[in-house]
């Protein structure tokens, strides 16, 4: 029974890390994860979305046996953050917590030539 309370909890955290976004589509080798996480936030310190971050990247350390923190990188409705996310490898060690606003309104709004929302990005 124990190991299935695990089983289940691991499950979740990686299933809360794939609905964070992650850059790329690669799949995770078996030892994922074996290095630190970044959980990238686009909005300042104190905020909804930056306290939701704070609550998760403890839960998902304590789940995954590595250090997740949170790096902010506020500006430009999160478009900031998703730039920085879209340029690093996609290795699932570099995701992002983001929201509607940052993934889905201003790319259609606003015509990015930084990046690609749709191909930059994998869930």
């Amino acid at each position: 029974m124990a190991g299935m309370a695990i089983a289940t909890t691991r499950r979740t955290a990686l299933t809360l890390l794939a609905l964070a976004g992650c850059a790329g589509g690669r799949a995770w080798a078996q030892t994922y994860p074996q290095r630190l996480i970044k959980l990238v936030v686009g909005y300042p310190p104190g905020g909804p979305i930056d306290t939701t971050a704070r609550i998760i990247a403890p839960r998902l350390a304590a789940i995954l046996g590595q250090t997740v923190i949170v790096e902010n990188r506020p500006g430009a409705t999160g478009s900031i953050a998703a730039k920085a996310l879209a340029t690093t490898e996609p290795d699932g060690y570099t995701v992002m917590l983001g929201n509607a606003s940052t993934l889905a309104v201003m790319p259609a709004i606003v015509r990015y030539r930084d990046y690609d929302t749709l191909k930059s990005f994998a869930p």
